[in-house]
């Protein structure tokens, strides 16, 4: 089927769940950890696509959480300045496949990229997962 690079935590349980929907689906999941990666503005923007600042960061990260970053009031060079100093706030995971690039697992946004079997959780992000 298809090669899916996946940017994830390590150790997250739903970032794990992801990758074994993906394998079961077909894929070959390749995982990378988001946090040792070699980031630039140039490729985190890559996967961020035209989304919102605010949809590009992680919300389990604990600053996030804290209220001592607050997405929302973030404009985009600072958000990337932010995130390549403190990687856990990108939200994840970051998936690229097949020349498409994409933030969060969206079971939808997903399924209908890469096809995905039905199930029951519809949209598995890492909000439990810091």
């Amino acid at each position: 089927m298809t090669m899916i690079l996946f940017y994830e935590k390590p150790g997250c349980a739903n970032n794990t769940k992801q990758k074994m929907m993906l394998a079961a689906a077909g894929h070959t999941v390749w995982a990378k950890s988001i946090l040792t990666e070699a980031w630039t503005n140039e490729r985190l923007l890559t996967f961020f696509g035209n989304r919102p600042v605010a949809e590009w960061f992680n919300r389990a990260a604990p600053k996030v959480k804290s209220g001592k970053v607050v997405p929302e009031q973030i404009q985009a060079e600072k958000a990337l300045e932010m995130m390549l100093a403190e990687p856990i706030l990108i939200r994840r995971p970051l998936i690229a496949a097949n020349g498409r690039f994409e933030v969060g697992f969206e079971h939808e946004v997903v399924g209908a990229w890469l096809g995905l079997n039905k199930t029951k959780e519809s949209n598995l992000e890492h909000y439990l997962c810091g």
